[in-house]
């Protein structure tokens, strides 16, 4: 009871409480500790009583922890007067033109003397609470490859003496590309869990739709409405992808009358103004796609032609093997299995995709609509091996029963 009200918090407040220990250590991995100190004092805590607020309650006492450490430090440098030459200067106002604790959170670990991707992962390992093996499988690593880039993004951060610092206003456009990536992935690793129980971490899709409302007040430029705009539009199926026993629903077997049409009417006119802005970005192509399926009033009304063309837009302007997957998929949709199992085999070699479930998943579906059974039981049974998410394993074991209860 107790360790899974305080697993709970965790998933819920980690971002929240370390954003908001930060701002007192001004240090990331003091503010890290101060926090890991935290949990674990609530699993004995917790016993007397789980309180009413646990956020604020793991967050006081975080800070608490943050102080009484600084308090000691300042203490040893009185102490030891050869060495402080003056006193020390009270810490700057921080500035409240971000204002959420986790968004400025966010801008501070995107700092431009980190690469990119060491960016994009240290801030979800740090703020978000995702767990190192879920940010590997966010970027198509191993788990000891994404380690060591964290490793090395936190002492780069300390020997380059980078500070807790909210960028100033005009340094925020040069950040906001590993911003919107920290905010996208975040977003796609809430929609479908990587492993666990439950198909959708609700946590994490709150999470990543709050903080990308908030950039979009700071700096509703195109690529930040392309990314509201796709969020708004996948997360609207949201209540349809499983049923009432939990079990897996495509998008062609969802009710679409019971999709959130608030988001999708707020989605679609973003999506206008995102692509009216100038030409569409990674963000602004994806949220078409997503709109592509929103607007069609069934699954077979859908443009599967316009989503292979958007496909194509899209892996010029971003490319990656995942985007060359979905376009192998949409081409399936459009012209039939073989022409997207054609589309697939491109991909084969792809060293990025080696334990992507989703490439012998979708081979599996081109196979079996092409009565190939027994090519289709062994690319199910490769997908299996590589899924760790439960409801989508039953539903790979489902389609795997039907072929063996079906040979041919």
């Amino acid at each position: 009871m107790i360790a899974d009200a305080v697993a709970d918090a965790h998933r819920r407040e980690w971002g929240y409480v370390l954003a908001a220990t930060v701002r007192v250590t001004r240090d990331l991995d003091l503010a890290e500790e101060c926090v890991q100190d935290a949990f674990a004092k609530a699993l004995v805590a917790w016993q007397d009583g789980i309180p009413a607020k646990p956020g604020a309650w793991l967050t006081t006492v975080a800070r608490n922890r943050a102080l009484d450490l600084l308090r000691r430090e300042l203490t040893m440098r009185r102490a030891l007067p050869l060495l402080v030459e003056e006193q020390v200067a009270p810490e700057p106002t921080e500035p409240e033109h971000i204002p959420d604790d986790r968004l400025r959170l966010v801008f501070t670990c995107c700092h431009p003397a980190l690469a990119l991707e060491a960016q994009v992962a240290l801030t979800l390992r740090l703020l978000c609470g995702l767990s190192t093996a879920e940010v590997a499988r966010a970027f198509l690593v191993s788990e000891p490859t994404m380690a060591a880039r964290i490793t090395r993004a936190k002492k780069k951060i300390s020997q380059a003496r980078i500070p807790y610092r909210v960028p100033d206003p005009e340094e925020l456009p040069a950040r906001v590309d590993a911003v919107l990536a920290v905010l996208h992935l975040l977003f796609t690793t809430g929609h479908t869990a990587p492993s666990g129980d439950q198909l959708v971490r609700h946590d994490l899709v709150v999470r990543a739709l709050d903080l990308t409302r908030m950039l979009h007040s700071l700096l509703p430029t195109p690529e930040v409405t392309g990314l509201l705009a796709l969020i708004l539009l996948t997360d609207a199926r949201r209540a349809t992808r499983v049923d009432g026993t939990g079990r897996l629903l495509l998008l062609e077997e969802q009710d679409r009358a019971l999709w959130d049409r608030q988001a999708v009417d707020e989605g679609l006119v973003l999506v206008r103004e995102a692509l009216q802005q100038g030409p569409p970005g990674r963000y602004a192509l994806q949220a078409a796609i997503a709109a592509v399926h929103a607007d069609a009033a069934t699954w077979e009304e859908t443009d599967w032609r316009e989503i292979v063309a958007l496909y194509a837009l899209l892996e010029h302007r971003w490319p990656s093997p995942v985007v060359a997957l979905n376009r192998a998929v949409a081409i399936g949709m459009a012209d039939g299995p073989a022409a997207g199992l054609l589309a697939l085999a491109a991909l084969g070699a792809e060293p990025s995709l080696a334990s992507y479930s989703y490439l012998p998943a979708a081979r599996a579906d081109f196979l079996r609509r092409l009565g190939r059974a027994a090519e289709a039981r062994s690319a199910y049974e490769e997908a299996l091996l590589l899924t760790e998410n439960t409801v989508e394993r039953r539903f790979l074991e489902r389609r795997l029963s039907a072929l063996n209860a079906n040979p041919s």
